[in-house]
């Protein structure tokens, strides 16, 4: 019975192998042929080897050179030599032994060196310590934490805040905690450091938009609505969103919130607005750029901005809705695996808010004086001035480039050398050339301050150095010499720091 059995499978095989197709069998023939080649052939082949004496091996290890871990960078690069500050930036800044006008810092607000904010940061200090050795979720929450979110939120006007301990990571950890892998972030171009890193962290597919230019934002917006109608089924779970910032680090413009909001609900994304720079600058009660338009604060799903500018504190925070927020204390990295902000600096927080809201004519005369010395710095000649009137951060631009970034760069330092000589803080943005996503040209960098003040400051007499610094055949003329030349930036060092001299009436008392 089995014998026959056999018979009728090896029958059936025959007849199988009859009707199979030429192609099917040659296939089958060289996968056959291929698997008796892998199962005969050795894994590996024997390498010659060749003793070495114990000479030749010393002298081979004597000439290997390891690869560098880094590439190689010169001492003259800029942060290896670094300006020491020693005091308290404020009106005036101590900077390598130097005193000079600051105009280097973003203390916006003048809160810094404020008695009232030191005092509270004093006290904390004596009752909770230094640090909190442990993240939120570790014992790392103080009860002085709890209270700044309450005022954060309450000073906002939204449900719910989330403080974080390092400004850089708010925003960085914010986005990777809502946009996963197969979302989309529709991104403005010019947006910080911080924000591209959050963009790099959530894995999404990045769509950037120009700068400021709701009608290209639209247009990829546009786009997407037509791919999504190709797959609905995969438009259902992806999530959308839009991320600018309210008052831009890089380029000193105020976004165009309006119009995105409306691009928010007709194309059904979400948008985080980042105010670092906004927060404490804009709006009547320096709410910012939400309370510049006079935009409804539950039109925008997050808000995020840091305490070490308007605050002048440490670490940063976001709001919104509560269901929004409560997501973050379970997956925002920075919030999950830092230590939590020190208790000293939450104090000075909560007190620098407390003066926010007590003396909101603060920002009116921030808002003059931004004006003010941004209208002083037009018709320098060889620079231009890039950002908003209304913005204490702004950019001092070459009006024409050399053709090289790094000369560029060189002329820029040279200006800003020449007027710290004249005691005036300037300095120059930095940038991580090779990770930023659109680089932005060279420049100086300007933060306007309320405690600003007109008076015999230092700065104030640097015009009278003109006879002195120029030779006579330059003195009636800004362009008598040549493009980029020497006497041409002491001119242009000089006309800054006369300009920046004085800047309206003292808000704070010093001292």
């Amino acid at each position: 019975m089995a014998t026959a059995a056999e018979q009728w499978v090896l029958v059936e095989m025959v007849q199988a192998l009859y009707e199979a197709p030429a192609y099917h069998l040659i296939l089958e023939g060289i996968l056959i042929l291929w698997i008796i080649r892998l199962l005969f052939s050795k894994t590996y082949k024997l390498q010659e080897r060749s003793d070495l004496t114990i000479k030749e091996k010393e002298e081979l290890i004597e000439e290997w050179q390891p690869e560098p871990l880094v590439p190689p960078v010169s001492k003259d690069h800029p942060a290896l030599n670094y300006n020491i500050v020693s005091g308290p930036p404020s009106h005036n800044i101590v900077v390598n032994g130097k005193e000079c006008i600051n105009f280097s810092s973003f203390n916006f607000l003048g809160l810094l060196d404020n008695p009232r904010v030191k005092a509270a940061a004093l006290a904390s200090l004596r009752k909770y310590g230094v640090g909190t050795c442990g993240p939120r979720g570790f014992y790392g929450t103080f009860d002085v934490h709890l209270d700044l979110e309450e005022r954060l939120a309450k000073f906002m006007k939204t449900e719910e805040a989330i403080i974080y301990s390092y400004g850089f990571s708010t925003i960085a950890s914010a986005i990777p905690a809502y946009s996963k892998r197969g979302d989309i972030i529709f991104a403005d171009k010019a947006s910080c450091f911080a924000i591209q890193k959050g963009l790099q962290a959530s894995r999404s597919d990045i769509k950037f938009f120009k700068h400021n230019d709701v009608a290209d934002l639209e247009r990829l917006l546009k786009e997407q609505e037509i791919e999504d109608q190709k797959n609905p089924r995969k438009a259902r779970v992806t999530r959308r969103f839009i991320v600018v910032e309210g008052l831009y680090m890089n380029t000193g413009t105020i976004c165009p919130l309006p119009e995105l909001v409306k691009l928010k609900y007709k194309y059904k994304a979400r948008i985080f607005v980042e105010e670092s720079l906004s927060f404490g600058v804009l709006g009547e009660h320096g709410r910012g750029v939400t309370e510049h338009y006079g935009i409804n604060m539950e039109d925008i799903d997050l808000i995020s901005a840091n305490m070490e500018n308007a605050l002048a504190s440490i670490g940063g925070f976001c709001c919104g809705r509560t269901f929004v927020i409560d997501h973050q204390r379970l997956s925002g990295q920075g919030y999950c695996f830092s230590a939590s902000l020190p208790p000293l600096l939450a104090a000075a927080a909560i007190e620098a808010l407390n003066i926010m809201e007590e003396n909101p004519d603060i920002f009116a005369v921030l808002k003059k004086k931004c004006q003010q010395i941004h209208k002083a710095l037009q018709g320098i000649s060889g620079l231009k001035v890039v950002g908003e009137s209304l913005s204490p951060a702004f950019h001092l631009q070459l009006e024409e480039s050399t053709g090289s970034r790094e000369k560029d760069m060189h002329l820029l330092q040279e200006i800003i050398d020449q007027c710290m000589s004249r005691r005036i803080a300037l300095t120059q943005a930095r940038y991580l050339e090779k990770e930023e996503k659109c680089l932005p040209p060279p420049r100086g960098r300007t933060g306007e301050s309320s405690i600003h003040h007109q008076g015999s400051g230092p700065g104030r007499p640097a015009i009278g150095c003109l006879p002195w610094l120029l030779p006579q055949h330059t003195q009636n003329s800004e362009t008598s010499c040549c493009p980029g030349c020497g006497l041409k930036r002491a001119w242009t060092s000089v006309r800054i720091a006369s300009k920046l001299g004085g800047c309206g009436p003292n808000v704070w008392p010093e001292g």
